[in-house]
């Protein structure tokens, strides 16, 4: 898989959340940013510290008109138990195969591993923030905002 850029088109998806809902990512463009909070696995200590992050700020979210989504392998089961442990305000994309973390260059250790990244997509579908680790919630909202502002001074010329 070739690596993210800043600046393209976001692969589209297809997915199942913890909840039962199908989601497919286009369904936002034009309407909601959307952040990927891809990471390793559910009940671990630092993929709890990291979602319950966008837990503690997920007003901040919501006011940028931004869906967040965490992404990993687990089934819907056990990502219910992890929202329901946490009290997590948004839902866990099911990503079974690691389908989605392969279309997003976030896997090692030959595709089995999900490797903990960051991806923020504006409402035009592009991706605007892609970050390994632990980025604050300040620089994902940051790049929203940025590409945001751009695209209402174009759409204003």
């Amino acid at each position: 898989m070739p690596a993210i850029t800043i600046g393209q088109e976001a692969p589209d998806f297809t997915a199942r959340t913890n909840s039962g809902r199908t989601i497919t990512l286009s369904e936002f463009r034009g309407k909601k940013n959307v952040v990927l909070v891809m990471y390793p696995g559910d009940q671990t200590a630092d993929c709890t510290r990291q979602l319950c992050a966008f837990r503690d700020e997920f007003p901040r979210f919501v006011d940028a008109e931004t869906e967040v989504f965490g992404v990993n392998p687990a089934d819907a089961d056990s990502h219910q138990r992890f929202v329901d442990a946490n009290g997590f305000p948004f839902e866990l994309i099911v990503d079974e195969k690691r389908n989605i973390a392969q279309m997003y260059d976030s896997v090692m250790l030959m595709g089995f591993v999900v490797k903990r990244t960051v991806i923020a997509i504006d409402k035009a579908g592009k991706i605007v923030f892609f970050k390994r680790g632990y980025p604050t919630n300040d620089e994902i909202l940051s790049a929203l905002r940025a590409s945001n502002s751009a695209q209402a001074s174009r759409s204003d010329n």
